[in-house]
C-alpha cells in the first residue's frame, strides 16, 4: 500500500488512551479530525532515544505555535500499548496540548501505509516517523522521514507548512 500522501483523505481508525479520570477509551481519530485542522505525528516507539528527546518535546514546546495557527489538536500515535503510551505521557508533565493515542497492532499505521518493519532488530512492526497537517480530514501536508532519520517531520517542519 502506497504511504498517504497530500491530498489523500485520512482513514478512520481506532487507537486507545487512557482519559482524565485513568479509564481506558477507544478513540476514532475522524471524531477528533473532522472539521478540524490537526496535526498527527507518528514516532516509531515510545521512550527511545529520538522520539522522547527530540520529536515529542518539539510539538510540546511549539503547541502555542500551532494552535495560534489554527491546529486544534495535536496528536502522536506509536506501535505500543495505551499503558506504555500513558507512562510515556508522564514523563512530559509540562504537556498541555499533545494527545498520546495508541496503536497497539498498528493496525491504523498499516492503514496510512507507514509501518517500518524492524523485526531484525527484535522490534517487530513500528511505524515510520512522520508529520501529517490535516485540515477536515485532508491531507495537507505529509512529512515521511526515510530510514531512522529526523529531518522534515519536527514540529518547526509543520509550522513552515501552515
Amino acid at each position: 500500500m502506497a504511504p498517504i500522501a497530500v491530498g489523500d483523505v485520512l482513514p478512520d481508525g481506532t487507537l486507545s488512551c487512557f482519559d482524565a479520570e485513568d479509564k481506558l477509551q477507544q478513540v476514532s481519530i475522524h471524531s477528533l479530525a473532522a472539521g478540524k485542522k490537526v496535526v498527527i505525528f507518528g514516532v516509531p516507539g515510545a521512550f527511545t532515544p529520538t522520539c522522547s528527546l527530540k520529536h515529542v518535546p518539539g510539538f510540546i514546546e511549539k503547541a502555542g505555535e500551532l494552535k495560534s495557527k489554527g491546529v486544534d489538536e495535536i496528536i502522536c500515535i506509536s506501535v505500543n500499548d495505551p499503558f506504555v503510551m500513558k507512562a510515556w505521557a508522564k514523563t512530559y508533565p509540562e504537556n498541555k496540548d499533545v494527545k498520546f493515542l495508541a496503536d497497539g497492532s498498528a493496525t491504523y499505521t498499516h492503514a496510512l501505509g507507514l509501518e517500518l518493519d524492524l523485526g531484525e532488530k527484535g522490534l517487530g512492526t513500528r511505524s515510520r516517523r512522520f508529520a501529517l497537517l490535516v485540515e477536515d480530514l485532508k491531507v495537507k501536508a505529509a512529512n515521511v522521514e526515510s530510514g531512522g532519520e529526523f529531518t522534515v517531520s519536527s514540529a518547526d517542519d509543520i509550522l513552515k507548512a501552515l
